[in-house]
């Protein structure tokens, strides 16, 4: 659920950070295709998004991030599902 601060600030009595200068949390998303990871990105980019890191590519896994517009951490992977059994079998 996504909520303006003045009414969010009603569920807690904690001080509510700025994520355009802090982080809290780090949203991660699997997505089914790297194809797919890059779709997601280029739409949060296209909506005014910024990407402060390059994609990565790992052995098993491929992942790119984006920061929403309010300074939100969000993270796409795709990992082939050859790649995640054989990560639950060790």
């Amino acid at each position: 659920m996504l909520l303006v601060r003045p009414f969010f600030q009603t569920f807690t009595g904690k001080t509510i950070i700025d994520p355009a200068t802090q982080v809290q949390v780090l949203s991660c998303l699997s997505c089914d295709s790297r194809a797919e990871v890059d779709a997601i990105v280029a739409k949060a980019l296209a909506a005014g998004g910024s990407a402060p890191q390059a994609p990565r590519e790992y052995p098993n896994m491929y992942g790119h991030g984006f920061d929403d517009p309010d300074g939100h951490a969000w993270e796409l992977m795709a990992m082939p599902l050859d790649a995640s059994a054989e990560g639950q079998a060790s």
